[in-house]
């Protein structure tokens, strides 16, 4: 049996508007806290904007969800390259989240620093599974030409792989800039769901080298570390 779900559109404009959708259908069927993390990448940013759009209109609320982040550069918060200022811009601040919601990986500090500092974090706020990991209700992963999701990339080391910590330093990225703060596989195996959104013509070789049984990109680590993942996408399978 597949542990994924695939959900096809035909551009990353429909992808987007149906994991916004679904994501606030999540959180209006309840009123407890909810604890996501996001990732960057050009998806995101017509993601946010979706969800931006519609929850103007819907009766969901994001102000009972606690952010997290799938992954960081380690560039300040204010760089063009950073993954918070992207939901800064397009989802946080046009929604009026409250920064005690935001938690947000620090990476103007050094790195050792800011990856200690972000697993006390995230241990303190999300509740525990029996391997002491933090259990997130809903982990969104983007996906780079490699297969890369969040900061996991192909080279990472086999103890990097291995990591039980919910985020780790990466600190030789072959993709600029080298030094990034990630989620680990075990955290992101944790969560109680993860939602890949895929888009564009050049990530197609990645996602369906990813999908077969015996792959070993790091997408298809995620996929096989966990029980279910649903993938939005506008590639042709």
């Amino acid at each position: 049996m597949k542990s994924f779900e695939l959900k096809s559109f035909p551009g990353d404009a429909e992808l987007a508007r149906a994991a916004a959708k679904d994501w606030l259908d999540l959180l209006r069927q309840s009123t407890a806290a909810h604890l996501a993390a996001l990732s960057g990448g050009r998806i995101a940013r017509t993601f946010f904007s979706a969800v931006t759009e519609q929850a103007e209109t819907s009766r969901a609320s994001l102000q009972n969800v606690d952010f997290f982040w799938a992954d960081e550069r380690c560039v300040p918060p204010g760089d063009a390259e950073s993954n918070y200022l992207l939901a800064k811009e397009t989802l946080l601040g046009p929604l009026g989240i409250g920064a005690e919601k935001v938690h947000r990986l620090k990476g103007e500090l050094p790195p050792d620093e800011a990856v200690a500092e972000a697993s006390a974090t995230i241990q303190r706020i999300a509740p525990k599974n029996g391997a002491g990991l933090p259990v997130l209700d809903l982990i969104f992963l983007g996906m780079g030409e490699d297969g890369h999701v969040a900061s996991l990339m192909p080279n990472l080391p086999a103890s990097a792989v291995r990591c039980q910590a919910p985020y780790l330093r990466v600190a030789d990225s072959p993709k600029p800039p080298p030094d990034r703060i990630s989620l680990s596989y075990a955290a992101i195996a944790a969560a109680k769901q993860v939602w890949l959104l895929a888009a564009g013509a050049g990530k197609a070789k990645a996602l369906r080298r990813s999908l077969g049984p015996d792959a070993a990109t790091p997408l298809a680590r995620v996929l096989q570390e966990r029980p279910h993942t649903r993938i939005y996408t506008d590639i042709a399978l």
